[in-house]
Formats: C-alpha cells, sequence, structure tokens
C-alpha cells in the first residue's frame, strides 16, 4: 500500500470496483500491482499517477480524502470504464466513512442511547447479514485468495453498515480490509494475529446483534466517533510517549499522562503518514491549549488543564475551550505517579483481560533474551514469573528492536516499566517505556529514544550480534500447552482459507492429545471445524456442490472463541501463579 497516495472512502472502492465488467475484475489485482510500480506525484490536493508515458491517473482529495468516484480520473481511452480507476482506489489506504447523509452519524449522547430501539431493526439486520457474507466469503478464501473484489465487497458491507448505525461492525470490516492488504504486500507491520482478531471482532458481532437487546445492543451497534465530555480541570504528570505507526497509512505519537488519583490520560497527534511522520511526531507541539510542550517534553513534564474535555478511553480534546499550561512533573518513584506501581501486577492483568486499560506497570530483572519466529524478545522476572517483553513495532525507523537488543545485554538489571498486555498463554507484554539502566531518574521512550552501548552497565559490553539464551523449561511448557493444536488451525484459516483445512489429513491424532489433556471441547471444536472445511456435498449427477461459507466460519468462530478464552484464561494463572 502507498503511503503517497491519499484515503479513499469505504463506498467509492466498492463501487468503482462493482462497475467492472468480470473480465476487468479478473484482472484487477494484477492491475493494482503493476499501478503500484507506477511514479506518484503530490500537487496540492491532486495526486497524479503516471499510468504511462502519456497517461496520468489523478486522484482529488480536496478535504485530505477521496469521497466520491467523480474524484479518481483517468485520461486513458477508456476511462472512466477503465480498471485503472478501480486499481487506484484499491490500493489507496481507505478512508473514515464520513457520509453526512447518514442520520446516525453523530457522536454518541445519553439521548441518542436512550431514544435507540430496544432490539435491532430490520434494516440492521439486512446490514449486519451482508458483513457476516463478505467477512465470511473473506474468511473462505484466506489472505491469498482475497483479492481487491473481495475487499471491495466488504467495504460495501462496511458502507452499508455505518449508514444503518452499525458503526463498530463497520469500523471492524474496514480494518480487516486494511490488514489484508498489509498481508498481501507483504507489509512489515502485519500480523496474522491481528487480522484474525479482526475477523473474529467482525463475526461475533454480526453473530450477536440480530438477537441482542438493550445494553448489549448498544455496545455491538458502537458509535460514529468517541464523545468528548466536559472534565472540569485536570493536574496531570507525564508518563512516556510511544510512536504510532499504522498499516492503514497513519502515524503520529500519543503521550500518557496520570492524574493524582492513577487514572490515565492520552494527549495524540495522529494524521496521514509513514514511519518518518511517527519518528518526527514526538518533537511536534502537544494540541491542547495554548502549552508550547512537545510530546517528548509532556512524557516529562505535567500538565494543568481548565475546561478539559475527555474521551470515554481517556484521550484528552483539543476544543477552543480548552486552556493547559505547563507544570511540575513526578519521577516514576514519586507520588502521585509511583502509586501506578503499587497496584498488585494480579489486578492490572485482571483489569486488561476485563477490557480495561492494557498497560502494565511493572518492576523488573533483566535475564537474558529468546528466539522467536517473529525476532528475539527480552526475558526479564517480574511479579515473581519469567516473562517476555517484545517490540511493539518492527518498522526499522523505529528504535524497538535495537532497545530490545542492546538491554538483553544487560542481565541483572533491575528497571521500572511499562508495557502493554499481549493476552497469551505464557508472560508476555509490549515493552514501550523504562527507566534509563544507569542513570538515574531518566525515562526511555523505547520507540523514540535510541540507546547506545554507553548507556549500559559498565560490566556489560555491547553486543556485537544477538546471541539468545536457552528459554526456561517452564516457557518452553507454556509455548507447547495442547491449546496450540486448535490455534494454529485457526490461523492456517485466516491464512490459507477454507480449502487448506478440507487437505486430506488425520486429525484424529490431535484430537485425542486435546482429549488426553482434558480440552474436550477443544477436541470436537477441531474436528467440526475440518468437517466444515472438507463439506462438499455431490448432486445427482455426481457434480460438487457449492461450499458453504456460513457453516465454515461459524465452525471457525466457534473456535476462535474457545482459544481466545482460554487463552484468556491460561493468561491471568499465568501471570497470577
Amino acid at each position: 500500500m502507498s503511503p503517497q497516495l491519499p484515503p479513499v472512502a469505504p463506498a467509492v472502492t466498492a463501487e468503482l470496483v462493482a462497475a467492472l465488467s468480470p473480465r476487468l475484475r479478473k484482472r484487477l489485482d494484477s492491475g493494482i500491482a503493476k499501478l503500484a510500480d507506477r511514479p506518484v506525484v503530490r500537487d496540492g490536493a491532486v495526486v497524479r499517477i503516471a499510468v504511462d508515458d502519456d497517461t496520468d491517473l489523478e486522484l482529488h482529495a480536496p478535504d485530505g480524502a477521496v469521497r466520491g468516484a467523480d474524484a479518481v480520473r483517468c485520461g486513458c481511452l477508456l476511462a472512466p470504464d477503465c480498471l485503472h480507476r478501480a486499481a487506484a482506489a484499491s490500493l489507496a489506504p481507505v478512508a473514515e466513512d464520513t457520509d453526512s447523509a447518514a442520520p446516525q452519524d453523530r457522536s454518541a449522547t445519553e439521548e441518542d442511547t436512550a431514544q435507540a430501539p430496544e432490539t435491532a431493526t430490520p434494516e440492521q439486520r439486512a446490514a449486519v447479514r451482508a458483513v457476516q457474507l463478505a467477512t465470511s466469503a473473506v474468511l473462505e478464501a484466506g489472505t491469498d485468495g482475497a483479492g481487491a473484489v473481495l475487499q471491495a465487497e466488504l467495504l460495501r458491507a462496511a458502507h452499508t453498515a455505518r449508514l444503518a448505525g452499525l458503526h463498530r461492525a463497520a469500523a471492524t470490516a474496514v480494518s480487516v480490509v486494511t490488514a489484508l492488504r498489509a498481508a498481501r504486500a507483504a507489509d512489515p507491520a502485519y500480523h496474522l494475529t491481528d487480522l484474525a482478531a479482526g475477523l473474529y471482532d467482525v463475526l461475533s458481532v454480526a453473530h450477536r446483534l440480530p438477537s441482542a437487546s438493550g445494553g448489549e445492543l448498544t455496545a455491538l451497534r458502537g458509535t460514529a466517533r468517541q464523545p468528548y465530555r466536559p472534565d472540569g480541570s485536570l493536574r496531570l504528570y507525564g508518563l512516556f510517549s510511544e510512536p504510532v505507526l499504522t498499516a492503514s497509512g497513519y502515524a503520529g505519537a500519543v503521550t500518557w499522562t496520570a492524574d493524582a488519583g492513577g487514572r490515565l490520560y492520552q494527549v495524540s497527534d495522529v494524521a496521514p503518514g509513514g514511519a518518518g511522520r511517527a519518528v518526527g511526531a514526538a518533537d511536534r507541539t502537544v494540541r491542547i491549549g495554548d502549552t508550547a510542550l512537545t510530546h517528548r517534553e509532556l512524557a516529562r513534564a505535567g500538565l494543568a488543564v481548565s475546561g478539559a474535555t475527555v474521551s470515554p478511553t481517556g484521550r484528552l480534546g483539543a476544543g477552543a475551550g480548552v486552556r493547559a499550561v505547563r507544570a511540575p512533573g513526578a519521577g516514576w518513584h514519586e507520588e502521585p505517579v509511583a502509586r501506578l506501581w503499587a497496584e498488585p501486577v494480579p489486578d492490572q492483568i485482571a483489569r486488561a483481560l476485563a477490557g480495561g486499560r492494557d498497560l502494565l506497570f511493572l518492576d523488573v530483572t533483566l535475564t537474558g533474551t529468546a528466539a522467536e519466529a517473529a525476532g528475539d524478545c527480552l526475558l526479564a522476572e517480574g511479579a515473581g514469573v519469567p516473562l517476555r517483553l517484545t517490540a511493539a513495532h518492527d518498522d526499522p525507523a523505529l528504535p524497538h528492536r535495537d532497545n530490545l537488543r542492546l538491554l538483553s545485554a544487560a542481565p541483572g538489571t533491575r528497571l521500572r516499566v511499562v508495557a502493554r498486555l499481549t493476552p497469551a498463554p505464557h508472560p508476555r507484554a509490549q515493552l514501550l517505556a523504562a527507566e534509563h539502566p544507569t542513570r538515574a531518574d531518566t525515562r526511555l521512550d523505547i520507540g523514540l529514544d535510541r540507546l547506545q552501548g554507553a548507556d549500559l552497565p559498565t560490566t556489560t559490553a555491547a553486543p556485537s550480534g544477538s546471541v539468545p539464551v536457552p528459554v526456561s523449561a517452564s516457557a518452553s511448557a507454556c509455548d507447547e500447552a495442547p491449546i496450540h493444536l486448535l490455534r494454529r488451525r485457526v490461523h492456517q484459516a485466516v491464512s490459507g482459507g477454507r480449502p487448506v483445512l478440507a487437505l486430506p489429513g488425520d486429525t484424529r491424532a490431535d484430537a485425542r492429545r486435546l482429549r488426553r489433556s482434558g480440552l474436550t471441547t477443544a477436541a470436537e471444536l477441531l474436528t467440526d471445524l475440518h468437517s466444515a472445511a472438507a463439506d462438499r456435498a455431490h448432486d445427482v449427477f455426481g457434480r460438487l456442490r457449492p461450499t458453504d461459507p456460513d457453516r465454515f466460519a461459524r465452525a471457525w468462530l466457534a473456535a476462535a472463541h474457545y482459544t481466545r478464552e482460554l487463552d484468556r484464561t491460561l493468561c491471568l494463572a499465568a501471570w497470577t501463579s
């Protein structure tokens, strides 16, 4: 996906792809690949792609995004029915859908919630069914088979869902398309687990919404955007900053702060861009009040805010009535900030797994490094358990992995850190910030500040290359928990689609192993998943009937739900054992 192209609204991409003839649809993916290699030039609100030496394709984005099909113009002889327009829209990032014609396109308020129907409307049922069918088709095809045509169908369903007021289903469906594009483009930011989580969320909402009511239905509908509510005056203390770099073409930084009671607030600066913007955003002035603090400075200072507005997740608004001035900060070992580390780790884990904030405040002792498929991770002891600290981003422009490699060369070093929980059968989290290994009262933003060999304790030399140490037997045992037999099939379905699980093979051995471990339900789900994948009935003439994507999607959803809940249970047990 080219970060130079402006984002395109989902409805635009769906419209352009739908207008293609069947012959051109078959050529769409190859057309996207060819267009991705062509020169791109930006001229104000217009982006031009040189289709060939004599033909240009233009994307007009006056507000930063392409909002109509007529804003994609091609100079070739076949335009407007050419392949180039649909290819450009499919290549560009997906824009936030902001069609003002939608009656539900407002921030949620108590009045909206009170007036909302207590059960799903016929329009919503039809819209969520369309999302379900499009997502099931993507799952059946897998990442390799889910090309631009299937993606456009899912974008069309997402747009329809948003018009029906189903903002959660729409947003998650768009995130699935973004992850699919990243996977097919071999984007380093792509993670199979993220795509699997997105597919699970879409199918779960589609499964539950038709029969939901009351508060559950409200949650499943979601809101168009997060409402900001007045929160009076705030005295905040900076904690750390982290870069933001998404597969959908957005980048920037978020700075985390806390008030005297330990509640967390964020100040963000995220906009279209790539790794360069993520690196530079930390030195931009925060967009709140009249303060001249940069994100990097705020992470180590404080802020006094009056007329504050805050979203439900703690994001600070930057409205005209907000006033903010610099104030003294507090060290991680000083009150009131130190109370974040005083909270028992089991309580932090339980809150994160229950859907609360996923930041962990830990005191750890570094022990070494371990080799994993995704790259080396940092081993540490914390809260009485061995844990793995991983990189939050793999982009080489960001220093996450380099910093982890250097810290792994300082075994025995005690550090106070901030990490983001990664639910897994063993203690695992992404390292976001840490104390400096040799400079007291100095903090490191792991994704923004680069450690040097000279920063390590004098008894430790910086490694010329990372030499992973053996992983403890307990950690290995966690990795080999029998549930991985089911989880592996869930992920294989996402990457390879139904055909991969339909291949001839004997699953009885895996099912027996799961049963011997007391995971009888997992064994039954594994068997049913393979059965649904291989279910191809024949008609009276011996011809194969079409597959049943619904059955396969239901079997996959059940298996994914089981592994998700069991992982959460095992995660809590691992951190509290």
